[in-house]
C-alpha cells in the first residue's frame, strides 16, 4: 500500500498559502462589524464585473440564488403558474432546473454533446416540440466543468426564438468562449457560484449575477434585498439573497490569485492528458465504443478560437461496467474522486411529473454511468498526478478483457 494520499480538493493547502492575506481582511470585517452589504461586497462586485468584462456584477447568497433571482428579475415564472418553459441540459447540477421549477416555470431538459458534456442548439431543437406555442421563456446553457458552450450559436438561437439566454456559469468563472469573451458576459445574465469547491470559492455559500443591462441590474439589486427600495418600502416581493461581507472579503483576496490558479489547473490537466495518452487513452471526442487503446477518455480540449477551459473539474470516461469498481479501487488507493452527476435531472424523482424516462436523453444517461472527476487543484504535485494515472491505468489494463466489446451498440 502506497503512503501517497491525493484528496479530490485540498482547501487546507490553498488556505495555508493565503493565510497571511486572508486573516487581516476577515479581522477587519469583524472589527468594523459591517457584515451585511457594505464596502467589501461593493468592492468584490466592481472587481468581478471588471474581471468578467460586464457592466454590472451583483453579489448574492449562492449560485442557486443567482439563477433564482435572475429569472425573477426577467419576469420568468413569477406569479404565472407553470406557464413559461426554459430549456436547459439534464446533465448538470440540480440548481439549474430546480431554480426554474421553484419559480413556477417548467424546465425542458435536453441532451448533451458526449465529448464536451455541454448542450448545443441542436439538442435544444430536439426538444422544442415539447414547448407549447408561445410558452418558451428562455434558454439556459450550462458551461459545465469549466468549458464554455458555443455562445455564438446559443445567442443566434435565442435571437431566432425571441427569448433571452441565461448563462449558468457556476463552474466557469474565467472560462472563455471562442471569441475570447468571459463566461457570463454575453447572455442576458450570467450566474456564478462561490461554493468552496469552485475555482473561486468562499468560506461558505456565495454567488454573483453579471449583466450588461442597467435596468435589469437595478431590479436584481432590489430583489436580493426583499424587493426593498428605499428601506422598508416594497414595490414587489423579493427575498433575502444578499452576499455576506465576510465572504466578499475572502473572495476579493482569492480573486487576485484566480488567473494563476487557472494556469496551474490547465497545466495539471495537460499533464494528465499526456500521461493518459502515453498509456493509450484517447480524448472524449473518440467514443468508448472504439475499443482500440486504453478504455479511458480524457476531457475534450477547448480548441476553438480563443476559448479557454479552466478545469473546474477534470472528468474522465471509462466503461460503465467498470466505473464503480474503479471508484472502489481509487478509494483503496486513497485517491479522492467524485461522480458529477450519477442521475440526470430528467430521471430525478422530484421531476417525475415532467414524464422523463430512461432512454429519453441517451448521452446524458451514459455520461452519468461512465464519468469520474479526478483531482486537478492547483496544489497537486507531479508525484500525486503520476500516482493517480498509474493507479487508474493499472486497473483498466487488468480489467481490459472484462470491458472488451461490452459497449457495442450503446449511445456514442
Amino acid at each position: 500500500m502506497s503512503d501517497i494520499t491525493v484528496p479530490l480538493l485540498d482547501l487546507k493547502a490553498q488556505y495555508a498559502s493565503l493565510r497571511d492575506e486572508i486573516e487581516p481582511v476577515v479581522r477587519k470585517v469583524i472589527e468594523d462589524q459591517w457584515f451585511i452589504m457594505g464596502p467589501e461586497v461593493a468592492g468584490l462586485e466592481e472587481e468581478v464585473a471588471a474581471y468578467s468584462g460586464t457592466k454590472h456584477a451583483i453579489g448574492v447568497a449562492s449560485g442557486s440564488e443567482a439563477i433564482l433571482i435572475a429569472l425573477q428579475a426577467m419576469n420568468i415564472g413569477c406569479g404565472g403558474g407553470h406557464n413559461g418553459r426554459i430549456i436547459c441540459p439534464s446533465y448538470t447540477f440540480f440548481a439549474t432546473a430546480g431554480s426554474i421549477w421553484r419559480l413556477g416555470s417548467i424546465p425542458v431538459m435536453c441532451d448533451i454533446d458526449p465529448a464536451t458534456y455541454n448542450a448545443t442548439p441542436d439538442h435544444v431543437r430536439e426538444v422544442l416540440k415539447q414547448v407549447p406555442e408561445g410558452k418558451l421563456a428562455g434558454l439556459m446553457p450550462v458551461h459545465l466543468f469549466g468549458q464554455t458552450v458555443d455562445m455564438d450559436a446559443w445567442l443566434a438561437l435565442g435571437e431566432e426564438l425571441g427569448v433571452p439566454v441565461i448563462e449558468d456559469a457556476a463552474q466557469a468563472i474565467g472560462a472563455k468562449d471562442a471569441t475570447g469573451a468571459m463566461a457570463g458576459s454575453r447572455g442576458k445574465v450570467g450566474c456564478f457560484s462561490f461554493f468552496p469547491s469552485k475555482n473561486l470559492g468562499g468560506f461558505g455559500d456565495g454567488g454573483m449575477i453579471t449583466t450588461n443591462d442597467d435596468e435589469l441590474a437595478a431590479r436584481i439589486k432590489r430583489l436580493r434585498n426583499h424587493g426593498m427600495e428605499p428601506k422598508y418600502y416594497h414595490d414587489e416581493v423579493g427575498l433575502n439573497g444578499r452576499l455576506d461581507a465576510l465572504q466578499a472579503a475572502v473572495l476579493r483576496v482569492k480573486l487576485r490569485h484566480l488567473e494563476s490558479w487557472h494556469d496551474d489547473r490547465r497545466s495539471n490537466a495537460a499533464d494528465y492528458d499526456k500521461r493518459f495518452a502515453d498509456a493509450g487513452a484517447a480524448p472524449s471526442t473518440v467514443s468508448l465504443d472504439d475499443d482500440s487503446g486504453l478504455a479511458l477518455r480524457t476531457p475534450a480540449p477547448a480548441t476553438e478560437g480563443q476559448s479557454r477551459h479552466i478545469y473546474n473539474q477534470y472528468v474522465i470516461r471509462v466503461p460503465g461496467e467498470l466505473r464503480d469498481a474503479l471508484r472502489e479501487h481509487l478509494k483503496a488507493k486513497n485517491i479522492g474522486h467524485d461522480v458529477y452527476y450519477p442521475i440526470p435531472l430528467h430521471l430525478q424523482e422530484c421531476f417525475t411529473p415532467l414524464g422523463g424516462k430512461t432512454g429519453d436523453l441517451p448521452h446524458s444517461e451514459r455520461a452519468a454511468k461512465e464519468t469520474i472527476a479526478l483531482p486537478v487543484y492547483p496544489e497537486l504535485t507531479e508525484t500525486q498526478r503520476a500516482y493517480v494515472v498509474e493507479s487508474i491505468v493499472g486497473f483498466l489494463r487488468e480489467h481490459a478483457a472484462t470491458a472488451s466489446g461490452t459497449n457495442a451498440g450503446a449511445a456514442g
